[in-house]
């Protein structure tokens, strides 16, 4: 049965004529006959008693209209709801985030923003236990709109996204410090670089992740040899964090993250300004995605990238 012929049908029962209503229905009569006779067929009764003058209903037609009008009208509130939804879907702008960036940014910066223009985000939250790679993949493959991540030359992943084919806005700077939980006098427990008789032990990232070849790439350019000793591997900064505050090690993770920790905490710096490394703060998209949500928040953000972070 198609919802078609039930809308022949209504359009029967108002004007009583063959002739008006298929004209309603924008048909010709010998067709919009022919489809009244497949919704009788259908339901295996007469629904119309063409015997009389106008046209009246069986009654079993008379049933068969309550439930038509029923069926229909029910069908156009779906139709509605789920145009809204779409609408609201075409609208979302679909955003991925490291848990860090998440924890450390976001929160603070990109959603207040968000919310000042009225745009909905719609964060892939799954996307925290993903390798690096995996969300320049997500953008690539226009699996989300924006990207917002850790930038650095040494992030080879991070090339494939330096064609024409996408941009970025540079909406703030950022940079990783090696910390380690403090000794009883205060100073750092561990301290960069150590020595051939004292490895330090070293809470690193994964090397699928944004920042183990930062660190790596910084490491090994340095006059002074690092005298490290992998302790772990970890795919979060907040992992490597919990790590470092219970003693087990030196790690580097964002100043952002640390901010608090480090004036009131019980956490100290664990080297000297050559063991710091200088990070930016990118936000990706394809140049071929112009959703209007999606320009209106690259340009509010393209301004708010000019102001001192």
């Amino acid at each position: 049965m198609e919802i078609r012929w039930l809308e022949d049908f209504i359009a029967l029962a108002k004007t009583r004529h063959f002739s008006r209503a298929a004209d309603e229905q924008n048909v010709t009569q010998p067709t919009f006959s022919r489809r009244i006779k497949l919704l009788e067929d259908e339901m295996k009764v007469t629904l119309i008693d063409r015997n009389t003058l106008p046209l009246s209903l069986t009654p079993a037609g008379e049933v068969f209209l309550q439930s038509a009008e029923l069926i229909t009208r029910q069908l156009k509130e779906a139709k509605i709801k789920c145009a809204d939804i779409k609408q609201q879907e075409e609208s979302q702008i679909s955003f991925v985030a490291t848990q860090t960036l998440f924890l450390s940014f976001y929160k603070e910066w990109v959603e207040p923003l968000c919310q000042s223009i009225n745009i909905d985000m719609d964060i892939n939250m799954q996307s925290s236990s993903w390798s690096g790679a995996e969300f320049v993949d997500a953008l690539t493959q226009q699996k989300c709109d924006l990207m917002l991540c850790y930038w650095h030359p040494a992030i080879n992943f991070v090339r494939d996204l330096d064609s024409e084919t996408y941009e970025h806005i540079t909406i703030a700077t950022e940079t990783l410090i090696p910390y380690s939980t403090k000794s009883e006098d205060g100073t750092a427990k561990y301290q960069l670089p150590g020595s051939k008789r004292r490895s330090i032990p070293f809470v690193s990232y994964t090397e699928g992740s944004f920042l183990q070849p930062v660190i790596n790439h910084h490491v090994q350019r340095q006059r002074q040899v690092a005298h490290l000793q992998t302790l772990s591997e970890n795919l979060h900064s907040v992992s490597i964090k919990a790590m470092i505050k219970e003693g087990f090690g030196v790690g580097w993770l964002p100043a952002r993250l640390m901010a608090d920790n480090l004036e009131y905490g019980k956490v100290a710096i664990a080297g000297s300004e050559e063991w710091h490394i200088p990070l930016e703060i990118r936000l990706y998209k394809s140049k071929f995605n112009q959703s209007a949500n999606v320009m209106t928040l690259w340009q509010h953000l393209q301004l708010q990238s000019k102001k001192p972070m």
